[in-house]
Parts: C-alpha cells; sequence; structure tokens
C-alpha cells in the first residue's frame, strides 16, 4: 500500500488553487471542467481539494465542513523549507493568516503556522536536523 492522496472538501476549488500556487508556489496538475475537484503538483503524495457538493454526494451520511474558525481543525499540513522567514511571509502576503509566529524549537528546527484561505492549519517548518 502506498500513501497517496490528501483531499480536502472546500466550498471554492478553483480559489482555494489559486491560493496554493501563490502562497506556496505549487503548480496545479489539473482543474475539472466543472471546478470542483483540483490537484496540485507536491511531489510523490498529492494535494487536491473537492467541492463540498462532491463530498455530499460522496458521503451519504454528510461530513463536517472546514470552516474558518479561529481555532482550525486540528490536522494540519507541514511544508519543509531553508527560508521559513521569506517563504512565510510569501504566504501571508497571499492571503494565508499567520496562527503562531516562528519560534525556535528546543531541537532546533524553526516552526510557524498559518491558516488558509479555508481556516486550515498549516505548518512552515525548516527541516530537521540529524
Amino acid at each position: 500500500m502506498k500513501y497517496r492522496y490528501t483531499i480536502f472538501y472546500v466550498e471554492d476549488v478553483e480559489k482555494t488553487i489559486e491560493f496554493y500556487e501563490k502562497a506556496f508556489g505549487f503548480n496545479r496538475k489539473f482543474v475539472t471542467p466543472e471546478k470542483d475537484y483540483g490537484e496540485l503538483i507536491t511531489g510523490e503524495t498529492t494535494i487536491a481539494f473537492a467541492s463540498i457538493e462532491l463530498g455530499n454526494s460522496n458521503f451519504k451520511k454528510g461530513f463536517v465542513k472546514i470552516e474558518n474558525t479561529e481555532k482550525p481543525i486540528g490536522i494540519e499540513m507541514a511544508f519543509v523549507t531553508e527560508d521559513i522567514e521569506k517563504e512565510f511571509q510569501k504566504a501571508v502576503n497571499a492571503g494565508a493568516i499567520v496562527f503562531e509566529k516562528i519560534v525556535e524549537k528546543p531541537w532546533g528546527q524553526k516552526v510557524g503556522y498559518l491558516k488558509d484561505n479555508n481556516g486550515m492549519l498549516i505548518e512552515i517548518c525548516t527541516p530537521m536536523k540529524n
């Protein structure tokens, strides 16, 4: 078995794809003509977004929507970079909301947290030192 996709159900797939392109420099793989599903080129594991309507058609029992509330849901995506200050600010300039400022952890890694345009939690961090 191989972990291949993470799919987030969002209000506006196209707007979310555009946010991730501007904020983090990812390129889109594609967006369906209906604009109800799209993928980013992110390496071995694909980050994808699907519309709330598509989610409702997939899950007959329903699901809890991501809400852009003061406190995000308890899941995060983590992006690793050598230039955390630059990438963190780039994301903020593109509309990301600072949730926790960049700090240095006792083990030497720098970590900061943002919320995306849907309220999802994103960690920007430096690589772990070996």
